[in-house]
């Protein structure tokens, strides 16, 4: 199992003497915070043996636009229950589904993707030629090689800015988050462009019962910026992963049974991905058990507790989920973001897509708190607590 965690905070004052303590991640015994180390500036009465305080980070980052995008075409509940023994009472109430979007004819996940990253732009009042980094969070990219750089040449970005693919399933946009803002604080980056999207009908078995009725496609997007430490945005993180449990949800590499007639088995045969496989209960379970340490983990990070924050908003999987986890942090259900509803689970893409919904709807104002938590395959989980605006 590995876990990372983190608090960020404004600078020391300039000291003299240089020396180089390993680079990672140290938390101060005195200050309970967490900071990136890098070269330290000591005056001349501090020895080498007293210099292990790592530098502190002066730069904030904050969330200041974000957009989305899903696909034309609507699959009901009605519409599932022709290709398999279903309902639509029986999804609604076991998942809280009735409704989701699935790429066909000519659309694509790369346009879904830009299209969400245009509106996040905009809504930033941010030029692309201004972005310093394209994040793609996605574990269904349309090239083997990773599909960031796409959406860059898209958004006609003229400054080669670093583009790059994130795979961590349906925790990814959390991920996404806190390496934006990992850039920012560490690489003196101004313009972070996080995107989640993906298109996981393409690995649905539409004869399972059990992931059929689940999935959708979409994409969202959110511009990180960079700003003073005094409107940092970003307060806390707090991020697992836990390979035990890839047996219980996983889309697992499969080869062709076509015999090559080597002994050495070479060439290789071609190998494509198997359809979602998934353990229901078990992933239901570690969801209500795990999820509310993490965002509880980050809330204390933060300083803060459950009645200190405005929304809930988790990666919209299952209403019974959300339900569950509000109900562990006793948080009211109209402080719960949730569009399961309409469009199934989104894997990367569900928290920008809900974020931006709330945000246009003037239900998530400036300067509200969010505690979003994202959660699957890997396994993988990870809650920020993030201010809006």
């Amino acid at each position: 199992m590995a876990n990372a965690s983190g608090l960020f905070s404004p600078t020391l004052p300039s000291l003299k003497k240089r020396v180089y303590p390993s680079i990672g991640l140290y938390r101060s015994d005195l200050s309970k915070r967490v900071f990136c180390s890098s070269t330290i500036e000591l005056g001349s009465g501090v020895s080498p043996s007293e210099s292990r305080i790592p530098k502190l980070v002066s730069k904030g980052c904050k969330l200041v636009g974000c957009g989305s995008a899903v696909p034309k075409l609507q699959v009901s509940n009605d519409d599932i229950s022709k290709l398999v023994d279903t309902s639509d009472e029986w999804i609604s109430v076991r998942t809280g589904i009735r409704n989701r979007r699935i790429l066909s004819g000519q659309e694509s996940l790369t346009d879904l993707a830009v299209e969400a990253a245009k509106k996040a732009l905009l809504m930033a009042e941010t030029d692309p030629a201004d972005l310093d980094l394209i994040l793609l969070c996605t574990s269904t990219p349309e090239d083997l090689f990773g599909g960031a750089p796409q959406i860059q040449k898209a958004l006609g970005c003229k400054k080669n800015p670093l583009a790059f693919d994130i795979t961590a399933a349906c925790s990814g946009f959390i991920l996404g988050l806190v390496t934006a803002a990992s850039y920012i604080r560490g690489s003196g980056f101004k313009n972070v462009l996080v995107v989640g999207a993906d298109s996981l009908s393409r690995f649905v078995d539409w004869n399972d019962r059990g992931t059929c009725i689940l999935f959708g496609d979409a994409a969202g997007a959110v511009l990180v910026q960079s700003c003073s430490s005094d409107d940092d945005g970003l307060l806390s993180f707090d991020l697992h992963s836990d390979g035990e449990g890839q047996r219980n949800l996983n889309a697992s590499i499969k080869q062709t049974e076509v015999d090559n007639g080597s002994a050495l088995n070479f060439p290789p045969r071609q190998s494509s991905y198997s359809c979602i496989q998934m353990n229901g209960k078990e992933v239901f379970r570690f969801a209500v058990r795990c999820v509310p340490q993490s965002i509880e983990a980050a809330l204390g990070k933060a300083g803060l507790t459950s009645s200190n924050i405005d929304w809930l908003l988790l990666h919209q999987a299952n209403q019974r989920i959300i339900d569950g986890v509000a109900t562990r942090l006793q948080i009211p259900q109209e402080r719960v973001i949730s569009n399961l509803a309409n469009y199934g689970n989104t894997s990367a893409a569900s928290i920008p897509l809900a974020l931006d919904e709330a945000v246009r709807s003037g239900k998530v104002k400036p300067g509200q708190t969010i505690a979003a938590s994202g959660f699957g395959a890997g396994l993988t989980w990870g809650s920020a607590i993030v201010r809006w605006g």
